[in-house]
C-alpha cells in the first residue's frame, strides 16, 4: 500500500464531510453511472480514464483546498515517485523540445498506442516571444532561463515539475507528464533545455 493509499484514508472523515455537504452521495453516483454509460471506449481510450486515483479525489473532493497537513505529506510522496534519468544530464536539445512544446498529439482514440505524445505546452503557457496565441492557465515561461539560471538546481526543479508538477502542489492543473507515461525521460530533458538553455528562443 503506498504512502498515497494511506493519506487518502486517513483524509476520508473529512473527505465524507465535504463531499457530503457539496452534493448528496446518491446525486454523485447517479453521475458517474450516468458519464459510464455514456462514454465508449474506443481505440486506447478505455474506460480506465474515468478512474481517480487518491491523489485525484482529495483535490476533487475538497474544491482543490485540501487540509494542508494531507497536501504537504502527499506532495512529499509524489516528489519521491520522481524518476531522474540514470546519466544525472537533465538538459536535452532545445531545438527537439521546440517542436515537443508546440505539438498537442497524442492519447486519442484516433492515435495509435506507443506513438510519440506531444507536450502541448502553448495550450497552457507563453513561451517563446514569436509566439502569438498560447494559453494562460499557467504563468508565463518567457525568460524562464534568464531570470534564473541554469544550474544544477534549477535543472531539477524543472524536470521534477514536468514529470510530476503535484509534487510541488498538490491540485495543480498541470499535467503528471513522467509520473503518467505521457512523456519520456529523453523528452522530459528536451524540455528542460527548452526552458534553460542560453540559445533557446525563450531566454532570448
Amino acid at each position: 500500500m503506498t504512502k498515497t493509499i494511506l493519506l487518502a484514508a486517513m483524509a476520508t472523515p473529512f473527505l465524507l464531510a465535504a463531499h457530503s455537504a457539496a452534493a448528496d452521495p446518491a446525486h454523485r453516483a447517479q453521475a458517474i453511472a450516468t458519464i459510464k454509460k455514456d462514454f465508449q471506449p474506443r481505440g486506447q481510450a478505455s474506460l480506465d480514464r474515468l478512474a481517480e486515483d487518491g491523489l485525484q479525489a482529495i483535490c476533487n473532493r475538497t474544491g482543490n483546498k485540501p487540509p494542508d497537513y494531507i497536501a504537504k505529506q502527499m506532495e512529499a510522496d509524489q516528489m519521491a515517485g520522481v524518476k531522474y534519468p540514470a546519466d544525472g544530464k537533465l538538459m536535452g536539445d532545445w531545438k527537439s523540445g521546440e517542436k515537443l512544446a508546440q505539438s498537442g498529439r497524442g492519447f486519442t482514440w484516433t492515435d495509435d498506442p506507443g506513438l510519440p505524445v506531444g507536450g502541448n505546452c502553448y495550450n497552457c503557457h507563453q513561451i517563446s516571444p514569436k509566439e502569438t496565441s498560447f494559453g494562460t492557465i499557467g504563468p508565463t515561461l518567457y525568460k524562464f532561463g534568464k531570470l534564473r539560471g541554469n544550474t544544477a538546481e534549477i535543472q531539477k526543479y524543472a524536470y521534477s515539475k514536468i514529470y510530476n508538477a503535484k509534487a510541488y502542489n498538490l491540485c495543480s492543473e498541470m499535467p503528471r507528464f513522467g509520473h503518467a507515461g505521457a512523456l519520456g525521460e529523453k523528452q522530459i530533458k528536451d524540455l528542460v533545455a527548452l526552458l534553460l538553455d542560453p540559445e533557446s528562443p525563450v531566454n532570448k
